[in-house]
């Protein structure tokens, strides 16, 4: 799964990387846990892409309780187009969800380690998403999952599933929801973790209200 992430760029870097021309409010951030506000990137109808602050744990339109969110922080790749939480999602309502590095704890006999993924410079890659528009009474809330996947060689020492990663070439296709699903389906099963680091870090992180460099070592 994925549980906890980070995105400490700056909105120029951000701007910059996802060909964007403005940007909602954005402080870096080093502990991202669930049910918060997360910067995304969606495609509007003219397609355009649009970065925007979604809910992080998906609340299906049919849903009559947002509470659902609290389960629904990640979806599965391999059960996307059975689910119906996600089933619509994933074919009209794909995102990018923008990141630095992501947290993972492995099981060990001295407790859980926690590690730290990210590129050697810290720098941006985005993780494939799903969105929704849910409405209730006088309330509407946009919110989202983290794809995952099962976990490659490098990453399956530290936990058997693992978020998965768009390449920056197929960034708009991935968004664009005219995309065949067959196609689709190839982004899911890339390897986009040649190039990542997983470092081991101090148990900081474990605390979500921890949120400063320190959580990086």
């Amino acid at each position: 799964m994925c549980g906890r992430y980070n995105l400490i760029a700056t909105g120029q870097q951000i701007m910059d990387h996802f060909r964007l021309l403005s940007l909602p409010a954005h402080n870096p951030d080093y502990n991202i846990p669930p049910g918060q506000k997360i910067l995304a990137i969606v495609q509007l109808e003219d397609g355009s892409n649009k970065a925007v602050n979604l809910h992080w744990g998906l609340i299906p339109s049919w849903s009559k309780d947002r509470a659902i969110s609290n389960h629904l922080i990640n979806a599965r790749a391999e059960t996307l187009t059975e689910k119906p939480s996600f089933k619509k999602a994933y074919q009209q309502r794909r995102c990018l969800i923008l990141a630095t590095g992501f947290y993972e704890w492995q099981a060990t006999a001295a407790g859980k380690q926690p590690y730290h993924i990210h590129k050697p410079d810290n720098s941006l890659f985005a993780f494939g998403g799903i969105w929704e528009h849910w409405k209730n009474d006088q309330e509407t809330v946009y919110s989202c999952a983290i794809i995952t996947t099962v976990a490659n060689d490098k990453m399956a020492p530290i936990h058997d599933r693992m978020p998965v990663i768009i390449a920056p070439e197929d960034y708009n296709h991935w968004l664009n929801k005219k995309t065949a699903i067959v196609e689709i389906a190839d982004f899911l099963v890339a390897d986009a973790y040649a190039c990542m680091q997983t470092n081991p870090i101090s148990t900081r992180i474990n605390n979500p209200l921890h949120n400063d460099e320190s959580c990086l070592s």
